[in-house]
């Protein structure tokens, strides 16, 4: 963090000394002089209990939302909301400096789409991005106080589970441009219909500039019905839809990644470039156009942009396919989605291997939605041509049901230990086997999957399975 004066990084919250302020932490572990610390209440940690501590290690202010003992009045600033600090200070921050910043929403693609951004704008100088899931009302400002004199392009995430929230984000990140990567049905749970997530996507609007170009996707079916205001430049991409400013064409497979025909429509000209990327699955070259198209409207050379899709890099625990003991593993286990579900299946059917098995577990989130949202992955991991579906939790019961209505093999697991037991009984070299669920399903690659590679486990119900 650039160094920044209290009294401007705190405008609007508080009336401060012109002290310099390093650095604005939420861990008391990571205090050092000339910092802010940021207390947040939680479950079973409250930051206010470290605020004393905080405080004594050199924390020139300590943000709470009630005073607390030990730390002085003059060095205290209560605010009701230590979210909405996090996100004011950070705005305030975000002034001293004036990257090109591309902002990435949507149900679905917002991490693969903020890689490929990343990728881009890579190419042309120093670039920021936020780094894993970051994209909420700690992880966005976190993200916004890595700036520095020397970045010259941005990328960020901004994710939510409530309206208002996108808006608050991009407030104070006032990205050069949107993109929406598309409208599912993740936080249907909170937001009621489709139509309500769509609105609290649109929010990115409310912090672009004037003439600011929003990459929509023109293949979903609910963005080309959105409101879009008129100081905004639409931008479209896609693949189904003729009218797309930017479309892919020619999709093939290419070793364990995907080839396309670029084309570029701008102003009566149409520019073409061959393109491959490291991924799989045509939901992945979705999100290749939406960062080709957001960082070619901002002006950097087409070309260029083009090829730099081609230094893509997977993170986190997002399809990342590898190899088990002769065993191919899509490991999709971050987050999941019908519309997710749907994307990551049709990269298991795409794939050579003989026989496929799908390890799916509960998706959350879903509101009303969850039976049917269920009920229909079933049914498309039928269409895959899977040759065994594992499905694991209880709500993945009726996943297992429409599947097996569908005459696939199908098992039904409760536990960590049965489905281990079944990947171990069922799972022999060659097989293709996809991974995916719900982050809080713990079908992650340092759990359940090593235990697998190891041929051990450490559930407490089954202390020990072995494989052969």
């Amino acid at each position: 963090m650039k160094p920044m004066n209290a009294n401007e990084l705190l405008a609007g919250l508080a009336l401060a000394r012109p002290v310099p302020i390093t650095a604005v932490v939420t861990d008391s572990r990571k205090v050092q002089p000339g910092c802010i610390f940021v207390c947040f209440p939680g479950e079973r940690v409250d930051g206010h209990d470290y605020a004393a501590k905080a405080y004594q290690a050199g924390a020139e202010y300590v943000i709470a939302n009630h005073p607390v003992e030990g730390v002085p009045e003059d060095h205290l600033v209560i605010c009701e909301s230590s979210y909405l600090a996090m996100i004011r200070m950070a705005s305030n921050y975000r002034t001293l400096f004036s990257p090109l910043m591309i902002g990435v929403t949507g149900s679905v693609g917002k991490t693969t789409t903020k890689e490929f951004c990343y990728a881009v704008l890579s190419a042309f100088g120093n670039t920021l991005k936020t780094e894993g899931n970051q994209n909420n009302e700690i992880g966005l400002p976190n993200t916004l106080f890595r700036l520095e004199d020397t970045t010259q392009y941005a990328v960020v995430e901004m994710g939510m589970s409530h309206l208002g929230e996108i808006a608050r984000l991009v407030r104070a990140a006032r990205p050069s441009a949107g993109i929406i990567t598309m409208i599912g049905v993740s936080h249907l749970e909170n937001l009621g219909t489709r139509e309500n997530i769509l609105k609290a996507k649109m929010e990115i609007c409310q912090g672009l500039p004037d003439g600011a170009p929003l990459v929509l996707n023109a293949d979903d079916d609910l963005l080309p019905t959105a409101q879009i205001p008129g100081r905004l430049r639409p931008v479209w991409f896609g693949i189904r839809s003729s009218s797309a400013d930017v479309r892919a064409i020619n999709i093939h497979t290419v070793g364990e990644g995907t080839g396309f025909t670029l084309v570029d429509n701008v102003d009566g000209e149409t520019y073409e470039f061959s393109v491959t990327i490291p991924t799989a699955g045509v939901h992945t070259v979705y999100d290749a156009l939406a960062a080709y198209t957001a960082a070619t409207r901002l002006g950097l050379e087409r070309a260029r942009a083009a090829r730099a899709l081609a230094s893509y890099q997977t993170t986190g625990m997002r399809q990342n396919i590898v190899q088990h003991g002769g065993v191919t593993f899509i490991e999709d286990c971050y987050n999941a989605s019908p519309d997710s579900m749907k994307a990551a299946l049709s990269v298991l059917k795409a794939l050579p291997n003989a026989r496929k098995i799908a390890l799916l577990g509960d998706m959350l989130e879903l509101g009303d939605a969850s039976e049917s949202g269920h009920r229909a992955t079933g049914e498309w991991a039928a269409d895959a041509g899977v040759s065994l579906l594992i499905a694991y939790g209880p709500n993945s019961a009726a996943m297992a049901e429409a599947a097996k209505n569908r005459g696939i093999a199908t098992v039904h697991c409760q536990t960590a230990a049965e489905v281990l037991q079944y990947l171990q009984q069922s799972v022999r070299p060659g097989d293709a086997v996809l991974v995916k669920a719900s982050h809080a399903m713990k079908l992650d690659p340092g759990g359940l999957l090593r235990c697998f590679a190891a041929g051990v486990t450490h559930s407490p119900v089954q202390p020990r399975l072995r494989f052969t």
